[in-house]
Order: structure tokens, then sequence, then C-alpha cells
């Protein structure tokens, strides 16, 4: 393939907005909660993602939201049976702290990996990630809150606050390699009362990577918000599309409707 056209579907692809419904999984289990506790079990994961592969999700994401408090790795063959059944790009975290832990679930069938907690601990995880596997392998999970006037990182699904804050670490992952950054709201996550846009916003001004917006989706005008107010280039969503209270068809068109690029 001629560079020019590579160069042409790359940025054609890169404006294109991407919906990614997420599975936080608990003993091989769909959960949802909100605010990160009082979960409550929505599904299976290997049906969930079979469906949304089938009605149009652009990716999935699959957090093993326990393993890391676990002190354990993700579970490998639940990973396998949920690539084996789906055909869109697929993001798996939790657990993850190594290089061999990477490349065992690249084996198992993920295209992207997301690391949050380790990656804090060692910054420098992010860097050989990105050369081990290539920048666009490595997705830095930020987790949020707003604590006394700032916006601070915390750990272990969202159990432990960090003396990060927001977007200081943000700025630095991209600096290591990050190839993307997926950041929660925590005190928008469950909430269905819409994306956190003026923090997403914010945060995106100086990005110069991909930002993924988690935390808070609604209803389908909240995505065609977080999309118009915040340029983000993903919004990710869990139990709206999980409870069957928004369609990815229907959300898809709505955004088309509204002006916005989708991917096909």
């Amino acid at each position: 393939m001629e560079p020019q056209i590579a160069d042409q579907i790359l940025n054609q692809n890169t404006l294109a907005k991407r919906i990614i419904p997420c599975l936080d999984v608990k003993d091989g289990r769909t959960v949802k909660g909100v605010n990160f506790v009082n979960l409550q079990d929505a599904g299976d994961p290997v049906e969930l993602a079979y469906q949304y592969s089938q009605q149009g999700a652009d990716e999935l994401v699959f957090l093993d939201i326990s393993a890391t408090h676990e002190r354990r790795k993700t579970t490998v063959d639940l990973v396998k049976a949920v690539a084996q059944n789906i055909n869109i790009p697929f993001t798996i975290g939790g657990g993850i702290s190594e290089l061999a832990d990477a490349e065992a679930l690249l084996n198992a069938g993920a295209d992207k990996i997301s690391i949050n907690s380790a990656a804090v601990k060692n910054p420098l995880l992010i860097e050989d990630l990105a050369k081990a596997f290539g920048k666009q392998f490595v997705v830095v999970a930020v987790d949020t809150r707003f604590i006394d006037d700032q916006n601070y990182v915390h750990l272990n699904g969202g159990r432990v606050k960090t003396d990060w804050e927001t977007f200081a670490w943000v700025k630095h992952a991209e600096s290591l390699g990050a190839g993307e950054i997926l950041l929660t709201s925590m005190d928008y996550d469950g909430t269905k009362n819409g994306f956190d846009t003026s923090l997403l916003a914010e945060l995106n001004k100086d990005l110069t990577i991909p930002l993924i917006a988690s935390g808070g989706a609604g209803n389908i005008q909240h995505f065609v918000d977080v999309f118009k107010k915040c340029n983000v280039d993903a919004a990710l969503a869990a139990s709206v599309f999980h409870y069957g209270e928004i369609s990815i068809p229907e959300l898809k068109q709505e955004l088309i409707d509204n002006g916005l690029q989708i991917r096909n």
C-alpha cells in the first residue's frame, strides 16, 4: 500500500468516533455498580461480547476488575472464550504487571492491553510495553476522583488514592509511550447523569493521543455531548448496553444525524 493512501486511511479512522462497550468482570461474570461499589450481576461476558460484536460495536474492553486487588492475573481462559466469539478489536485489562502478562493475553486474543495500577507503581512498564509490542497496543486506564479541588488518580479498582494529579499523570503516561488514555470519572461512573465533559474537554486540549471517555453514560444525548463538547476519540459505556437501555445501531444512527463521523 502506498504511504499516502495508508496515511489517508489512518486519518479517516482517527476522525471517526468509536463506540466501546465495557465488560467489567468479577468471578467470571459481568458486573456493574455505581461509583465503583454495590456491584450487580449484568450477565455472561462471552454472550454479551458476541451480542456487541454483532450489533456493530467498534471495539470491546474487558476489565478483570478485581485481579489487581486480589493479586492475581487476568483469567486467560475466559479471555480466549470472548476472543473466539467476536470480530472486533479487543482490549483486556486487570492484573497486568509485566511483559509476560501482556504477551499471554496477546496470545489469548487481545488486540490491546490496558494497564492502570501497575503503570502508576512502575511507570517504565508503559515504555517497556510500547517498545515490545508497539504504542498502539498500550492503553493506559486512569480512574480519577475529584478531591479537595483536584482530580487524583486512584488504584486497585478505585480503592486507593495516589498523590498523582490526574492531568500530570496522563501527560507523563503519554510521554512514556501510551497509545491511548481510557479515562474513567469515578464521581460520574454508573450515575447515568452524563460524562464528565468539563474534565474530558480540558484534558483533551493537551493530548496528542486518543482519549476514551468513560463513566456516566445514561442516554444517547450524553454520547452526542461528549463527542461534540470534548472531541474525544471514543466513548465507553457498560450498563446502558448491558441492560438494553441503548442499542448500538440506534446510537450510531443518532450520532450520524448529529453530524458526527463514525466507523462503519
